[in-house]
């Protein structure tokens, strides 16, 4: 069995900043590329930020220079770091990582959801 779980999601105010984890646990052999999503309602999922095992990240146009994602791969973490957060930011944001299995299978897995709420 293998579970995301994400947290750090919350209430801030514009400008402000808040850090999301996500950490993968349960039988995994090994995790490749860890990403973050968001979705806002009456909008599609998107892509935020996205990193491989090794190699360059990826960010969404709008969170270049405000968003950082890093990892932990010892302890298949991933965190996003969001600063000067504007209310457009607001949303339900997913954790994914593409993992292979302690048996082998390799999957697209997701976390629950941490709810992110930029308002004055």
């Amino acid at each position: 069995q293998v579970q995301l779980v994400e947290s750090g999601g919350g209430l801030v105010q514009p400008g402000g900043s808040l850090r999301l984890s996500c950490a993968a646990s349960g039988s995994i052999r090994s995790v490749n590329t860890m990403g973050w999503y968001r979705q806002a309602p009456g909008k599609q999922r998107e892509l935020v930020a996205r990193i491989p095992s090794g190699g360059s990240t990826n960010y969404k146009d709008s969170v270049k220079g405000r968003f950082t994602i890093s990892r932990d791969n010892a302890k298949n973490t991933v965190y996003l770091q969001m600063n000067s957060l504007k209310p457009e930011d607001t949303a339900l944001y997913y954790c994914n990582a593409d993992l292979i299995t302690a048996w082998g299978y390799r999957g697209d897995y997701w976390g629950q959801g941490t709810q992110v709420t930029v308002s004055s």
